[in-house]
This record gives C-alpha cells, structure tokens and sequence, in this order.
C-alpha cells in the first residue's frame, strides 16, 4: 500500500529502507531535520537545566539517541529528545539519590534514562501498550496542566534571578520563590522577560519561525557586547566540546539506586508513552501509513537505553517538535537523522558560542514551551461533554499539584480506573415503551410518544452484567416491577457479556420474581449471551425467548406462561450450530 505522501507502507524487507529514506523526499526530509535542530539545541539545554543537569547532557540526548530511534522506529514524523515533562520526573527522581551538580546526579541520570529503555522495552515486547489506556482524556488533561505549573514554577527563580531555599512540593518551592524576592536581579529580569516577549512577538509575525533559537542568538550577541556574565547575570559557561562520551554507570550500590529511581522509570514510561503515541497517531492518519505501538515502545526503549550510555538522561517524543518536523516537510524518518547530525556538529564544532547564554534565556524557553501543556481547548470540550468528567480532571491537577508528580500520576491513574468502575457500577438502565401504531420499543424518558404496555415492565441494560453492577440491575428491577405487573421483559440487545456473579444473581431475582408472580421473558440476546446462558439453569426458569422486542412483549401480555418453554429452542439452536463444521461465530446471535 502506498501513502498520500507516497512512500511505502509496507514495512517487510525494502519497508524498512522506505520508512527510513525515500530519495522523492530527500530535499524536504534535510530541511525538516535542520529546523527541528535549530529548535532542538535550545531546547535541549533547556530541559538539561529544568532536569538539574549541565546544558550538554540535554544536546548528549539528542545525537546517538535519535538515531537509534530512526533505525527502528514506525513513525516518520515523531521527533525524539529531551521534552518538558521527562525532563521535570527526572529532576524530582533525582534528587532522592544525589545533590544537584555532583557526578553522582548525573550518573544517576544515566541509570535512569536506561532503567526508562528496559521498562519501556519489556512493555513492547510483551505487547503491554495497551496499558497507557489507564489515563483517561479529564486526567490526562489536568495531570498535563498540573505539570505545566510545576515546571513554570521551577523557573522562576532563573527568570528573576533570586537564590531561594531548597524546597520539595509546589507549594514550599512557591513559598520559597516569594521569601527570595528581595533579590531579585534587576539584570536578569530584563533579559529573560525580554527573551520571552521576543519569542511570542517573533511567533506571533512569524509562526513557524525557530522562535528559541532567534532568542538564543540575539541574547548571545547582547551578552557579549554587554558583558552580562560580569554583572551578576548567570551564565551557561564552558560546554565541553566533543562527541557524547561513552558512560558505563559503576555497579556501587546500584542495586538500591536502581530501587529508588523505579518509580520515576515506571512514571516516566508512562507519561512519555502517552505523549509520543499520541501525537504518532495524528500524522500517521494524516499522511495514511500504519503505526506499530508496540515497535514504537521499542525503539524509544533502544533510544533512552543509548542515551544512558553515550552521557544523556531520560527523553520521549516532544509535540510541539513533532508538529514543526512535520510542517517542515519530514516525510521519513531520515529526518531525525538530519537532526542528530546537526547537533553533532554543533557539539563538535559550535559549543564555545554558548558560553556567553544567559540561563534565564534558557527559562523563557522553557516556559514558551510548557505554556502549550494547558490545554483549554480540550478542558472545555470535557465540560462541554459531560461535566462531570471536569472534577476528575480537577481532582488529577490539585493532586499533581500537591502531592507532585510521581504521586500525581498514581492519583490520575487510579482516578482513571475509579472513573470506569463508578460508569460500571451506575450504567444506564432504560424502561421501554412501545412507540404508537409500530412494533418499535424506545426509551420512554427520550421519547415522548412511547408508551408503556399495562401490566408489562420492559427493562433495557445498556451495559454487560458483572460484579459490579448487577445489585444495581437488581434494585432498579425490583423498582420496576413494584406497580405489581404480570410480567417482565429484559432487552438483552446491548449485552455484550454476562459474568459468574451476574449470573448467580440473576438466577436469585428470578427465583424472588417467580415468588412474586412475575413471569419473566428475554428478548434480542446475542450469540455469546446464549453460550452463557445454556450454561446455567436461567433457560430452564423463564417463559420465553424471543428475537426482539415486539414478540416477547405481546407474548408477555397474552397472558402466565409455563416456565422453560423456550429452553428447548435455545438449547436445540445452539446444538444445531455445533454441529456445523466452520460455522461462523459472527452469525451466532440473535438479534
């Protein structure tokens, strides 16, 4: 199959070259991959610094890694490297184990980031992906925007220049923030607000411009004319020249390193995941070929795993990168190797430049970028929906907030699975009337002209029966039935499963029911339903089976039935079926 964009899709022996490189779009793929560098470099240093690391362990990260990513990954627009969010997890999961600015911080970054490649390898072999499902739409959204604040926050104190007091939570690190205002840099101030309304003015003429760079060279410039470093503005420094270096953590006492960081390696997989699948998928639709998940958990596993040995930390798929490297015209992923060639260049031959920066340029840059984490857009489209997703999505924002974030994201995941299993257990239960002078059957509170039958309750689960919602089923039944009708019918149509304790109580209602005089009929069941079914004694305790609606509501009301009458239709069907070689199991139901 070939793409609107016409490479390949096929990924068997040539497929991978085509993924890899197509000479059609060889002039498109270099000048995407120098854009995403040119706003890479920055970047990169940036994150470094939000993570507490030296500026060149985030360019480190964006060399062999993205190479590696390129040879194995799926998407052909994805841009890896350092991102905002990673780059926050790392910081808090690093100084559990060493002081900021020590070899033993960055050596635990590269234990880290390896650590993020095995988790993200062993979830994409074993086919696990699936699992970043746990973070619902609502949660995802506050858990972004909680980060956001997090990391802007974080900043500050190189925006303004102040030296505040260590402190661990958002709330002690903004406490922290204002008890250092009175040393502010007046200095510093000027060239960070004035780096970030640079950036906004020049997007806002400009939008695909590489805003961080623009500011990057113009504060170099200003730097050096005015001599920032010796007034008290700090300052990157020396970055040292040369090719990553390869890094083989010591094995002192890294088993309990190991220990400690593995809650941040599981956290990260997690948020990175989600982010780079996410964004994978809109250019993979966009431009028509397939995204393998589970390859693509691979190759960003290979890719953390190399920057933990050429002297990175932990990286993921950026967004916003992803978006320009996709404006910019990558249509293979030859693209990411232009981008890691570049920044080696830069390494080798470009770092004396950078010397002069001043950090707070490196801030703005930071919160240019994490301003895109609020997304209001999506906040407001969940309360446009269904407002009650909006106190899940506040209850992942105050959480993140207060608690941080590696318990923040436990706090989103388990609100996730809390959400699902509180739809589960109050799903929608729906008493059907007969709509005048038809044989169709409607939701009496969404259609005004249906009616309910005299003596008849027909009940509709919208949902499959389990554990979890079937005392619920029972109550609402009990309520139905309580006008003292001759009979019951349960639409079946939007069952999909039936488990064991659904069953066992389902067969205790029928007992209460038939004590009560109310006979009971099922109607429009599917073919699963009646393998689950002709395995207990329910078949054998009701009046009828019918194929929809209509028919078990007009025998309903004919009149008291002898109980199993249908049994041996159903049990006669399903031996008729398997007795036939082959037989095709999407034609089993009965519907």
């Amino acid at each position: 199959m070939t793409g609107t964009d016409g490479v390949v899709a096929s990924e068997g022996r040539w497929g991978l070259l085509a993924g890899l490189f197509s000479t059609e779009h060889a002039k498109s793929d270099v000048a995407a991959g120098l854009t995403v560098a040119a706003m890479l470099v920055p970047q990169a240093m940036a994150y470094a610094q939000l993570a507490g690391l030296p500026p060149e362990i985030g360019l480190y990260a964006s060399t062999v890694p993205l190479l590696v990513y390129a040879l194995l990954g799926t998407s052909r627009q994805l841009s890896a490297g350092p991102v905002a969010i990673v780059s926050l997890v790392t910081a808090t999961a690093l100084a559990q184990v060493a002081e900021e600015g020590t070899a033993g911080y960055v050596t635990a970054a590269a234990v880290l980031a390896v650590m993020v490649g095995a988790v993200h390898i062993v979830v994409g072999v074993l086919r696990l992906g699936f699992l970043v499902r746990l973070l619902s739409h609502p949660v995802l959204t506050g858990f972004t925007a909680a980060a956001a604040v997090i990391i802007g926050t974080s900043q500050l104190r190189h925006l303004f220049g102040t030296q505040p007091d260590d402190a661990e939570g958002w709330v002690a690190t903004v406490a922290a923030f204002i008890g250092s205002l009175g040393g502010i840099d007046a200095l510093t101030v000027l060239v960070g607000v004035g780096s970030l309304g640079l950036m906004i003015g020049v997007r806002r003429w400009r939008s695909k411009a590489p805003v961080a760079l623009v500011a990057v060279v113009i504060a170099i410039i200003v730097s050096r004319l005015a001599d920032l470093g010796g007034r008290d503005v700090d300052i990157v420094g020396d970055i040292p020249a040369g090719l990553p270096p390869v890094t083989i953590p010591s094995l002192d006492d890294l088993g309990d390193l190991v220990g400690t960081l593995l809650p941040s390696a599981l956290t990260i997989t997690l948020v990175g995941v989600l982010e780079a699948i996410a964004v994978s998928r809109v250019y993979a639709r966009e431009h028509r070929y397939d995204l393998d998940a589970n390859r693509e958990l691979v190759a960003l596993g290979a890719a953390n795993v190399a920057t933990g040995f050429f002297g990175g930390y932990p990286l993921g798929g950026a967004i916003s990168r992803t978006a320009v490297n996709n404006d910019a015209g990558a249509r293979t992923r030859f693209a990411g190797i232009v981008t890691a060639i570049a920044v080696v260049i830069v390494l080798v031959v470009l770092t004396p430049l950078f010397t002069d920066l001043p950090q707070a340029v490196l801030a703005a840059i930071v919160l240019l970028a994490v301003s895109g984490l609020f997304d209001v857009a999506s906040a407001r489209e969940i309360y446009r929906v269904r407002q009650a997703d909006v106190m899940t999505m506040a209850l992942a924002f105050i959480a993140t907030l207060v608690l941080g974030v590696d318990r923040g994201i436990l706090v989103a995941v388990v609100g996730s699975v809390a959400l699902i299993a509180q739809r589960l257990m109050r799903p929608h239960v729906a008493v059907l009337g007969r709509v005048s002078d038809t044989d169709r059957w409607r939701d009496i509170e969404r259609y005004d002209d249906a009616r309910q039958q005299p003596g008849v309750s027909v009940v509709r689960f919208d949902t499959s029966l389990n554990f979890l919602n079937v005392e619920v089923m029972k109550d609402q039944i009990r309520r139905f039935v309580a006008q003292d009708p001759h009979a019951l019918v349960l639409d079946l149509s939007s069952v999909n499963d039936i488990d064991s304790s659904a069953a066992d109580t389902l067969s205790e209602l029928l007992d209460e029911l038939e004590n009560d005089g109310v006979e009971v009929h099922m109607a429009t069941y599917r073919g699963p339903i009646t393998e689950i079914l002709d395995r207990t004694d329910i078949p054998d305790r009701v009046a009828g089976f019918y194929e929809n609606v209509a028919d078990a509501a007009r025998a309903a009301a004919s009149g008291p039935q002898p109980p199993g009458s249908a049994t041996h239709h159903v049990r006669a069907r399903l031996t008729r079926r398997r007795q036939i070689p082959g037989s095709d199991r999407a034609d089993e139901q009965i519907s």
